[in-house]
């Protein structure tokens, strides 16, 4: 990392910028990256495991992490809108009570740059109150992924995004998992409904049981799923598991089945058996803005069907631009 990213001293806010080098022997958040020795024997000799940069207060003891992966796409980047949403979707005594951490999932120099640089001019005010993060995953962290399993060179390619995105979610779920009480999973190319987070906090303070799995707040992938932060280790566990074999959303479904389901019961009647266990709230709270995929496919649309015309009636959102959907 070049010292100009490092060392940014003419930010007039007070921010905290680490490397792994520079951290306390008594800090504990380090240690919930543990968990990925067992299954990366690479990082065995690693002395810490942790974000290559942060940039914040690193703030803790609130209700509600959000976590953001972004990674370069082609040809145009969302996150300024995603974060434009997120942010001005909350009110003060929300903003309080929550982090929202971007985690910088692509190694390249110039995009890390250009992250750092934009949020920095843009969110200044959140970095200075400590309610928006910036981190970095670390290039060690990622096993060999040149081994993969299929057969075409694009074929190729999408396997190793999947098996990356799978890490980069899990890397940032550990990071997230002491600051907050729950663990909200984003990506950098959604946008938010109107009080999104006003109606998680009152949905999640009025459910009638505790013992939810998960919360879906969108039915689209694993964007807007909901998590208890103490149970997101045995999340991360299961998908480094078999983070080689299929999508995060698709390992979701199989961790539920593998906790919930009887054998030879089909996922529909095992969902609705247990619908206070995985919990589906309506309509979605989060669309994606995309058409641009961060895998370099031909433009990828995507609609929720309960969404759409919630999202199209939606325009007070200030972003500069209108998201697009397809049908």
């Amino acid at each position: 990392m070049k010292n100009g990213i490092r060392q940014r001293e003419h930010l007039s806010v007070n921010l905290v910028e680490k490397n792994v080098n520079t951290l306390d022997e008594n800090e504990t958040v380090s240690n919930t990256f543990d968990v990925l020795k067992f299954f990366f024997p690479h990082l065995r000799n690693v002395g810490r495991i942790y974000p290559d940069v942060i940039i914040g207060k690193e703030k803790t003891g609130v209700s509600f992490a959000l976590g953001i992966s972004s990674v370069k796409r082609e040809n145009h980047s969302y996150l300024k809108h995603a974060l434009t949403s997120l942010v001005s979707r909350m009110t003060p005594s929300e903003v309080k009570d929550a982090v929202v951490i971007v985690s910088i999932a692509d190694n390249t120099e110039d995009y890390l740059k250009s992250v750092v640089d934009m949020i920095t001019k843009r969110f200044k005010r959140q970095l200075n109150s400590g309610s928006l993060e910036v981190i970095s995953i670390p290039a060690f962290f990622y096993p060999d992924m040149s081994h993969a399993k299929q057969s075409t060179e694009d074929s190729q390619k999408l396997e190793r995004w999947r098996i990356k995105q799978v890490l980069d979610f899990c890397f940032l779920m550990l990071y997230a998992q002491p600051k907050a009480m729950y663990y909200l999973q984003l990506q950098d190319d959604i946008i938010a409904k109107k009080m999104y987070f006003t109606k998680i906090s009152d949905f999640v303070h009025n459910i009638t049981s505790n013992d939810w799995f998960y919360i879906e707040f969108s039915i689209l992938g694993f964007i807007g799923k909901l998590f208890k932060s103490e149970d997101l280790t045995d999340f991360v566990r299961f998908f480094l598991m078999f983070y080689k074999d299929k999508p995060i959303d698709l390992l979701l479904e199989d961790f539920f089945r593998v906790k919930m389901c009887n054998p030879g019961e089909t996922l529909e009647k095992c969902a609705e058996r247990n619908k206070q266990i995985r919990v589906k709230y309506k309509p979605s709270l989060f669309q994606y803005v995309d058409i641009q995929s961060s895998f370099p496919v031909p433009e990828q649309y995507y609609k929720d069907s309960h969404n759409s015309n919630i999202f199209k009636n939606d325009q007070n959102h200030s972003l500069g631009k209108k998201w697009h959907n397809k049908d």
